[in-house]
C-alpha cells in the first residue's frame, strides 16, 4: 500500500514537472513568434528593397573606380574616374545645368501651384472642371508632352513664334539657343507637374478644421492673415513633402532632355542624369558614368539633408 501512495505521488510529481515545461516551452515559442513575426512581415520588402535598390546602388559605386567597356575586362583605376570629372569643364557645366534646373523648376512649380490651389479649393462645378483641365498634363505620355512641346517650339514652324510675330516681337530659339533652351525645358516640366502639386495643395486645404477660418471670420482677420496664419501653416507639411519630392524629380530629369534637346545646344541643356546615359551607353565608359551616378546620388543626399536641416524645424504638424 505504501509503495502504491509512492508510486502515485511520483507520478503526480513527474506529470507536474511536465506541465510546468508545456508551458515554459508554449511561452518561449509565443515569444520567439513575437520577436520574428515582424522581421518575416517585413522581409519581402527587404528583399526586394536589397536586390532592385541596395544592389545597384552598390554595384555602381564598385564600378566607379574601374575603367570598363562593358564588353572587355575591368581595369581597377582607383579615384581616376573621380579626378578626372574635377577636371572636366563640361561636366561642371552640367552640374550647373542641374541646380538651374531644379532651382527654377521647384520654384516655379510649386510657387504656381500655390496661388492656384487657394483659388481652385472651394468645391464648385467651375472649380471642379479647371482642376481637370490643369491635371490633365500629368496623367499624358511625358514623351507625348515632349513632341507637342516640340512643335509649339520650333523656330520656324511652332506655335509659340507665330504669335510672338503676329505681336510684332521677333521669334524665339526656344530649342536652338544656348540661353534659353534649359528654360524652355523647365517651362516643359512645370506645365506638366503644376497640376499635381496643385490637387495635392488643393486637398491639403480641404482638411483644415472649419473652426479655424469661421474664428478667423468672427475676429474680422483680413484675408492675407488668414493666409499666413491659417492655411499657410496647416499645409505646410504638404507643402513641405511636395517641394522635396520636386526636387528629387527634377534633379534627375531625363526623358524631356533626351527627347527635346539631346542635352545641346552646346551641352546648355545637359544634365547629370542625360550625362549617365551618354557615358554609358554613347562613349561606353561605364566607370565614368558610375561615377557621375555616385555624385549625382551624393549632391541628392547633401541637399535632402539640407533641406530637412533647415526647413523640418518650420513645419507645423497638427
Amino acid at each position: 500500500m505504501q509503495n502504491m501512495d509512492t508510486a502515485i505521488t511520483a507520478n503526480a510529481r513527474f506529470s507536474s514537472v511536465n506541465l510546468g515545461q508545456h508551458r515554459s516551452l508554449n511561452r518561449e515559442l509565443k515569444q520567439f513568434a513575437s520577436a520574428t513575426l515582424p522581421y518575416i512581415m517585413v522581409a519581402p520588402s527587404m528583399i526586394v528593397f536589397s536586390v532592385f535598390i541596395l544592389y545597384p546602388i552598390g554595384y555602381m559605386v564598385y564600378l566607379s573606380f574601374f575603367e570598363w567597356n562593358m564588353i572587355g575586362p575591368k581595369t581597377f583605376v582607383g579615384l581616376d574616374n573621380f579626378i578626372g570629372l574635377i577636371g572636366d569643364m563640361e561636366f561642371w557645366q552640367v552640374v550647373s545645368n542641374s541646380f538651374q534646373y531644379t532651382f527654377f523648376m521647384v520654384v516655379f512649380s510649386v510657387g504656381f501651384a500655390l496661388p492656384l490651389a487657394v483659388y481652385l479649393k472651394n468645391k464648385t462645378k467651375i472649380s471642379s472642371i479647371m482642376q481637370s483641365v490643369i491635371f490633365t498634363p500629368h496623367i499624358v505620355s511625358l514623351v507625348s508632352v515632349a513632341f507637342i512641346w516640340m512643335w509649339l517650339m520650333d523656330s520656324d514652324y511652332g506655335l509659340l513664334n507665330y504669335i510672338l510675330k503676329m505681336a510684332g516681337i521677333s521669334p524665339v530659339g526656344w530649342l536652338d539657343s544656348p540661353k534659353v533652351a534649359l528654360f524652355s525645358l523647365i517651362l516643359v516640366s512645370v506645365w506638366k507637374g503644376i497640376g499635381y502639386n496643385t490637387i495635392i495643395l488643393i486637398s491639403a486645404m480641404q482638411t483644415i478644421p472649419a473652426y479655424l477660418y469661421e474664428a478667423a471670420s468672427l475676429d474680422r482677420a483680413k484675408k492675407h492673415t488668414v493666409f499666413f496664419k491659417i492655411t499657410l501653416p496647416m499645409i505646410s507639411p504638404t507643402l513641405f513633402f511636395l517641394t522635396l519630392m520636386n526636387m528629387i524629380s527634377a534633379f534627375k530629369v531625363f526623358e524631356t532632355v533626351n527627347i527635346m534637346t539631346q542635352g545641346g545646344p552646346m551641352n546648355s541643356t545637359n544634365t547629370l542624369v542625360y550625362n549617365i546615359y551618354q557615358y554609358g551607353f554613347n562613349f561606353y565608359k561605364i566607370g565614368n558614368a558610375s561615377a557621375i551616378g555616385v555624385v549625382l546620388m551624393a549632391i541628392i543626399g547633401v541637399c535632402t539633408y539640407l533641406y530637412f536641416k533647415v526647413l523640418n524645424s518650420r513645419v507645423y504638424y497638427r
